[in-house]
């Protein structure tokens, strides 16, 4: 199975944006050109997420993320602000092959089983946004990394999978946007119990740190933002080093 390198744009308003532990965010670029340059690199898969519509209890903005699907010819995930099924749907329609789910799975678990039943588990990700309590303890945040859930992360996981999700976006709050590397101890609690793929997110530094979180933590797919976004790496390049450390992925055009 060849892994997937994955970038990641989080949306607010017209802007692609980025922070530091899911805050501070700056503008980094236009949604439609990144998603069109990452295509052109080479990703296997793109998510764009809306990172502000449920913090703001408004749904997220359809257009702008059909205009994103337009762009590219890859599997897209899309996510941000989803309360219903028609939500979903609504992704569905605008170009989305998959949609991710966080604030409102963790108020309604039974949106969770409610859409699998009606677009299948291959279109249904759980995004858990984990935030370390105490050693080999992380609590799922929500709303853009900024509000308590009060659950253990591992938990949350374990109960959506029995609802039927089939992939999981794990993102460390705690390492999201440092360029440090991805936090391993999160990443293999996660999957060492889980049968579905797990995308990691949160703290890729280079290829050196992909191949850690492929190799020991077993994660399926990257998802990479700010070594991306800033210009530290093309997908091309991090795809030639994954190969030379016999990882197989898709060969960058």
């Amino acid at each position: 199975m060849k892994v997937r390198i994955i970038p990641r744009l989080d949306i607010k308003g017209p802007n692609v944006v980025k922070g530091i532990h899911m805050e501070g965010l700056r503008v980094v670029g236009e949604p439609r050109a990144l998603a069109r340059k990452y295509y052109e690199q080479g990703a296997d898969e793109l998510i764009a997420m809306d990172s502000v519509a449920s913090l703001y209890g408004r749904s997220p903005d359809f257009d702008l993320m059909r205009s994103i699907a337009n762009e590219l010819f890859i599997p897209l995930t899309m996510g941000g602000g989803i309360q219903s099924l028609q939500d979903i749907n609504n992704f569905l329609r605008a170009g989305a092959d998959k949609v991710a789910i966080n604030t409102f799975a963790t108020r309604r678990p039974e949106l969770l089983a409610e859409a699998v039943h009606q677009f299948g588990s291959q279109c249904i990700v759980l995004s858990v946004e984990a935030k370390r309590t105490s050693p080999g303890k992380w609590e799922p945040y929500i709303e853009g990394g900024r509000e308590h859930t009060g659950l253990d992360a591992i938990e949350w996981i374990k109960r959506a999978l029995d609802l039927g999700v089939g992939e999981i976006l794990l993102t460390s709050v705690d390492f999201d946007g440092t360029r440090k590397g991805f936090d391993l101890e999160l990443l293999t609690a996660v999957t060492s119990f889980c049968p579905v793929p797990v995308v990691i997110h949160g703290g890729a530094k280079d290829a050196a740190s992909l191949t850690q979180a492929i190799k020991e933590g077993k994660a399926d797919a990257v998802c990479v933002a700010s070594i991306l976004h800033y210009d530290d790496t093309t997908i091309g390049n991090l795809k030639k080093e994954l190969s030379a450390n016999s990882i197989p992925v898709r060969s960058a055009p």
